[in-house]
């Protein structure tokens, strides 16, 4: 896949983005550099390969290092509701935004 100027203008358009044409230049040959990347990904056959949980995993086992999960904060459900607008059943009430 390979993209041209065109399709840098329509995307910095789509992003909002006011691109000189010295950066596009520099962004189109950057975006193609990429896709040439993954399109050489793609092409490695990965059939029967396990997908890694940590990148260093394939060398040794990794033992991570988490932390206990305690309460660091106090509960100020009370306090945060009080001052809310609407409230109902211990669940804050926003107005619909979707419909």
């Amino acid at each position: 896949m390979s993209l041209t100027s065109s399709d840098i203008a329509r995307i910095a358009n789509l992003a909002r983005l006011a691109l000189a044409p010295a950066e596009s230049d520099r962004i189109l040959i950057q975006m193609n550099d990429f896709f040439e990347i993954v399109e050489k990904m793609r092409a490695v056959d990965t059939t029967g390969v396990m997908p890694l949980a940590h990148p260093t995993a394939a060398r040794a086992e990794i033992a991570l290092r988490l932390r206990e999960d305690l309460v660091s904060e106090p509960n100020q459900r009370e306090a945060n509701q009080r001052i809310a607008p609407a409230v109902e059943r211990g669940l804050f009430l926003v107005p619909k935004v979707i419909e």
